[in-house]
Formats: structure tokens, sequence, C-alpha cells
């Protein structure tokens, strides 16, 4: 119960933000509209995003029917600062937190963090240097974000509960983006690229490579506010550690420019298909700060 006070007092505060955030954004757009993924900060700003993804499934590619729910949170802090001219570097760092409940705990009791034997875990579990750059000095609508996610935790898996793989990752996201005449419609893609590796029996994702490509399109009533559909699917490969995994999901959400340096994102996502996978759906909700 205490939790879920919680929670509704930080919705109530976020309600109450929304309605009252003051409108500072002229008729040029909002950060939402103009600082897309694709785009980097200049030299002296900060891009500061925390962003949090919860998980739960009852569902799964692996057995027929309902099965004892699980729900992985995935708490993300990520930081750039805009380094050179022209807006072509960004340096910054990834830290990643995460909770998780199995054996059919209710989806919130990730916010416990009680650690109960056999049904919970949770704790600091990568950290990742990360630099951002524009390849094509006239194309700045395409960038490439490389990041190196060294692994904080020791067991995978501990007493039948799963935290985080063990296994260090080179990450590559390649962003693109464009805004139709008009100001109104944004189609933005990305396709991040995983290179998975460390000891076989240390993770099952070790010595695997994983492409995840997705197309998000918004629509832009005004510059502060947006409504967004997505489509994502990722292909885990198999490079030697005998498993590999499929998964498609389909979505869709809506950003708000609270201030000018301020604004939030909410997103949800099912799996509608897969192969050695939970057939699950996520809850997001984020926080960016650029200034």
């Amino acid at each position: 119960m205490k939790t879920q006070q919680i929670l509704l007092t930080a919705l109530s505060l976020f309600v109450f933000t929304i309605g009252f955030a003051q409108d500072q954004e002229d008729d040029q757009g909002s950060v939402i509209q103009t600082l897309t993924p694709s785009k980097l900060i200049g030299k002296g700003q900060y891009d500061i995003k925390w962003f949090n993804n919860l998980y739960t499934q009852t569902e799964s590619t692996f057995s027929e029917g309902d099965e004892p729910r699980q729900t992985f949170f995935t708490s993300t802090l990520e930081a750039y600062t805009g380094v050179g001219t022209n807006k072509r570097w960004n340096l910054g760092v990834i830290l990643e937190f995460r909770s998780n409940v199995v054996a059919d705990r209710d989806a919130l009791e990730v916010f416990q963090f009680d650690g109960e034997s056999g049904t919970a875990r949770s704790g600091f579990t990568s950290f990742a240097p990360s630099v951002k750059f524009v390849p094509l000095k006239n194309v700045n609508n395409f960038s490439i974000q490389s990041s190196f996610f060294i692994p904080l935790v020791d067991n995978e898996t501990e007493d039948g509960v799963f935290l985080d793989q063990n296994g260090f990752i080179w990450q590559n996201r390649f962003f693109y983006d464009h805004t139709f005449t008009g100001n109104k419609f944004q189609l933005f893609a990305e396709v991040n690229s995983e290179l998975n590796f460390g000891e076989e029996e240390d993770s099952f994702a070790n010595n695997s490579l994983r492409l995840t490509p997705g197309v998000f399109f918004s629509y832009f009533p005004s510059s502060k506010f947006t409504v967004l559909a997505l489509a994502q699917h990722s292909e885990l490969i198999d490079l030697g550690n005998d498993f590999d995994q499929s998964f498609t999901a389909l979505g869709g959400g809506a950003k708000y420019q609270l201030t000018k340096e301020l604004n939030v994102e909410a997103l949800y996502t099912n799996f509608v298909d897969g192969s050695n996978t939970g057939l699950g759906e996520t809850f997001n909700i984020g926080l960016r700060a650029v200034f």
C-alpha cells in the first residue's frame, strides 16, 4: 500500500506540473521537435535524460497459456555535453539500475527493492562511457552513438532470479530523422547494434550480435506536444553461444515540452511476436533536460 501511495503522489505531481507548465516555446519549435536523438547539442551545452522502462509478462514463446508473472524494471540515466565546434561531437556516460521480481509477484513490487530470496533482485548493473558524433559534415540529421557497457553484476542469475547480463556490450546506434513540410509530421528511424562478448558461461547473450531496427512516426498538434506510433524488431544472432532470439514490438506514446529546457515522454509497447522470448508489454516514462 505504501508503494502505491508513493506512485499516486508522484503521478499527481506530474499531472500538476503539466497543467501549470509555462508556455516558453516560440514558433521555431521546442526541443522535442528540433533536437531529436539524431541531432547533437553544441559546445558547453548539457543533455541529461532519465528514462524508466517497466516490462511485465505472463506469456512467452516457451510455453502455452499463462505463466507466473515476471517483471523487469530498468532505470537509465544518460548525460552528454557538447565538445568541439559545429555540433558534431558529444561525450557522455550511461548508468543503468535494475529491479526485477518473479514468481507471480505483483508488477509494482519491483519498487519495493526488498531483495527477497528467490523472488527479487535489484541494483546498479552497468555503466558505459559514450560518444555521439555526426559522421557526415553536411548531414546533421544522421548521427551515431557508440557506447561500451561494463557490467557491475557478479552473477546474471541468483536463486532463479535474473538481474542483468554479465558481459561486455559494444553498442552502436544509428539515428536518422526527417521533418515533413509544415513541421507537423516527423519520421525518426534507428538501428541499434549490440555486440555481446565475455565468457559463455557468464551470460546467455555473450558471443552474440543483437540488431534492433525501429521506426517512429510523430504528429505535432503544436510545437510543445507530439503523439507518436512506433514499431521495433530485434534479432539476437548466435556467434557461438548456441542461442538466438527475436521479437517484434508495436506501440505508441506522447511527449510534452514542460519548459524551455525540460520535457517529458510516456510510451507503451506490446510484444506481439517472437521466438525464445517473453510476450509481455512495457510502460515507459522519461524526463529530458537540455540546457
